[in-house]
C-alpha cells in the first residue's frame, strides 16, 4: 500500500512535469512563429484594419512572453510592434489632433511615451539575453556597454531599442531624466550602424536624418550630416519609401526654411506606388499620410 502510494505520487509529479515540459515546448514553438511571421501586416493595403488588429497581436506577444520571458523573437517582436503601432496611430493622431483640442492631444502623447518605454524595456530585455546585466550597463556606460554587441545579429534589437527610446524622448520636453538618456540613444544607434548600416533597407539612417538635427557636438553642420543619411537611405530603399523623403522634408526642409524644397521631396514620396513593392506598402501608405498633413500645414511652417 505505501510502495504503491509512493509510485502513484511519483508518477503523478512525472506527469505534471511532463505537462510543464509541453506547455513549455508549445508556448516556445508558438512565439517561435510569431517572432519569424512574415508580411502579413506590412503588406497590408488597410492601414485602418491593421490598427484595429494590432493591439490584440502585442497583447498575444506579451502572454506569450509571461510563459517565456527570455524569447529573443518574442522580445524584438514586442519593441519592433510597439513601436510601430505608436508612432502610426497614437502620436501620428496626436500630431493631427494638436491644432483642434492641446490637451487631448496632451494626452495621447503621455500615452504614446508610456508605450514607447515599454518598447524601450523590452528591447533592452532582448539585448539582455545574449548581454546579461545589459540594461544597467547602458545606463552606466553607454559606450562600454554597447561595445559588447559586436555581431550583427544584435542589431535589430539596437535599433528598435534606440527608435523606441529615441521617440519618447522627442515628445518628453518637460521630462528632463528622460531627456538626459539622449547620449544612450545615440551610443545604440551609432553601433548598429558600425555593424550593419544596410540593416533594413536602411533603416538607421532614415532613423539618423531626423536623429542628426538634435545630436549634440557631431562633427560639421547637422544639415549636412543628415543629408548625406538621407542619400544613403535612398539608395539602400531604391527610392521606394516614402520615410527617407518625408523625414528629410520634415526635420531638415522646414529647419533651414526650403519650403521648395519640402514641397518637392513630399510630392515624390506621394507619387510612390504603395503597390510597387508589397513588403512596404503599409509603410508607405502611413508615411504618405503624413506627408499629405504636413503639406497641409506648409503656410504654418514656413514664413515665406
Amino acid at each position: 500500500m505505501g510502495q504503491s502510494l509512493v509510485l502513484s505520487m511519483a508518477m503523478g509529479s512525472l506527469l505534471v512535469a511532463s505537462g510543464c515540459s509541453i506547455r513549455a515546448f508549445a508556448v516556445k514553438k508558438i512565439g517561435d512563429a510569431i517572432a519569424n511571421s512574415g508580411t502579413t501586416f506590412s503588406s497590408d493595403e488597410d492601414p485602418q484594419l491593421v490598427r484595429d488588429a494590432v493591439p490584440f497581436s502585442l497583447k498575444l506577444i506579451e502572454s506569450l512572453l509571461a510563459e517565456q520571458p527570455k524569447h529573443h523573437g518574442l522580445l524584438l517582436a514586442a519593441s519592433r510592434g510597439f513601436t510601430q503601432y505608436v508612432y502610426a496611430y497614437i502620436q501620428e493622431d496626436a500630431d493631427e489632433l494638436e491644432s483642434r483640442d492641446l490637451t487631448a492631444a496632451r494626452e495621447m502623447r503621455m500615452r504614446a511615451k508610456r508605450l514607447y518605454l515599454r518598447a524601450r524595456d523590452y528591447g533592452l530585455r532582448g539585448l539582455e539575453v545574449k548581454h546579461p546585466g545589459f540594461g544597467k550597463a547602458v545606463r552606466e556606460n553607454s559606450q562600454s556597454a554597447v561595445a559588447r554587441s559586436t555581431k550583427a545579429t544584435d542589431v535589430p534589437l539596437l535599433y528598435w531599442t534606440a527608435a523606441s527610446w529615441g521617440a519618447a524622448i522627442s515628445i518628453s520636453k518637460d521630462d528632463p531624466n528622460l531627456i538626459a538618456d539622449q547620449p544612450v540613444v545615440e551610443a545604440l544607434i551609432d553601433r548598429a550602424l558600425q555593424l550593419d548600416e544596410k540593416y533594413d533597407n536602411g533603416s538607421i539612417h532614415g532613423f539618423l536624418i531626423s536623429y542628426e538635427q538634435a545630436r549634440q557636438g557631431g562633427p560639421g553642420d547637422a544639415a549636412d550630416r543628415s543629408r548625406k543619411h538621407f542619400e544613403r537611405a535612398l539608395e539602400l530603399s531604391k527610392g521606394s519609401l516614402a520615410s527617407p523623403l518625408v523625414s528629410f522634408a520634415e526635420a531638415v526642409c522646414v529647419a533651414r526654411q526650403n519650403r521648395t524644397q519640402f514641397e518637392s521631396l513630399l510630392k515624390r514620396a506621394l507619387d510612390i506606388d504603395p503597390k510597387a513593392h508589397p513588403e512596404w506598402q503599409l509603410e508607405n501608405l502611413v508615411m504618405q499620410r503624413r506627408a499629405r498633413w504636413l503639406l497641409a500645414r506648409t503656410d504654418e511652417l514656413f514664413l515665406n
